[in-house]
């Protein structure tokens, strides 16, 4: 029967820019018996994802559906413009929306902005993806508003980009389906909110079998101490203390008497 069952195993879904790696690496340290499995997923479909259960959760781009899914933003992203190398804007250090109102912005269909009003002159097309998009910005045909991490991950040696100051902002988020919080997610949320590996908040199923366990190995420590080796040696410890130095300090001053 033990060899039919599942070896558990943790799925992570990530968006293009979020950046598993540090936490994937605490698991593997604290959880080495149970594999955890990368699922990279455009932005567009995290949440059908993790609704399909194809992950138990995710680092998605908020916002998210509150009525279904619990999160906990991890960070917030600096809004980068990306354009030409040999572009004018390349000469700030930063811009403004206002800087771009006359240029040709790019807008994909997986932007992951929601603009209440696009900026800048609408172009000819919208991009099926930012990578799309970042091409047609290389062919000098345009600029794209995009998170850092995206213009990192999609990085040309023919474009650059720089900071938009007053620019909407994307964050990072830990996502799950809220009625699927297994034990494991309680043990990835941990790891993200950088709780030692004793911490006392975390998966109630896990600390009590921990408290199990370290009940059991006191219980053995005691029977070990009361039928093994350690008493004699705690015992010789005693007959040192009675029989040592100190006692015959104590009988100097009774043979003076």
């Amino acid at each position: 029967m033990t060899g039919s069952e599942e070896t558990p195993s943790f799925r992570l879904a990530y968006v293009p820019g979020a950046t598993p790696a540090k936490w994937v690496r605490i698991w593997n340290e604290r959880l080495p018996d149970i594999p955890l499995a990368l699922v990279q997923v455009p932005s567009t479909e995290a949440a059908d994802v993790l609704r399909a259960g194809e992950a138990d959760a995710g680092l998605v781009r908020l916002p998210v559906d509150r009525t279904f899914f619990s999160a906990i933003p991890l960070y917030t992203e600096t809004t980068v413009v990306v354009v030409p190398k040999d572009h004018l804007i390349t000469a700030a250090e930063e811009v403004t929306l206002a800087d771009l109102a006359e240029e040709v912005l790019f807008h994909p269909l997986d932007d992951v902005f929601d603009w209440d009003s696009p900026p800048g002159e609408p172009a000819f097309e919208r991009p099926a993806t930012t990578p799309d998009a970042i091409e047609l910005v290389a062919a000098g045909v345009g600029l794209l508003i995009v998170p850092q991490s995206l213009a990192r991950l999609y990085h040309r040696k023919d474009v650059t980009y720089r900071p938009v100051v007053d620019a909407p902002q994307s964050s990072i988020a830990l996502s799950w389906p809220e009625e699927a919080t297994t034990d494991l997610v309680e043990d990835f949320i941990g790891i993200v909110r950088g709780r030692t590996v004793n911490s006392t908040r975390g998966r109630t199923t896990a600390q009590a079998e921990g408290d199990q366990k370290r009940g059991a190995a006191r219980q053995k420590l005691t029977a070990a101490k009361s039928t093994g080796g350690k008493p004699a040696s705690r015992s010789a410890r005693g007959r040192a203390g009675s029989g040592g130095a100190k006692p015959a300090k104590r009988g100097k001053p009774r043979r003076r008497s």
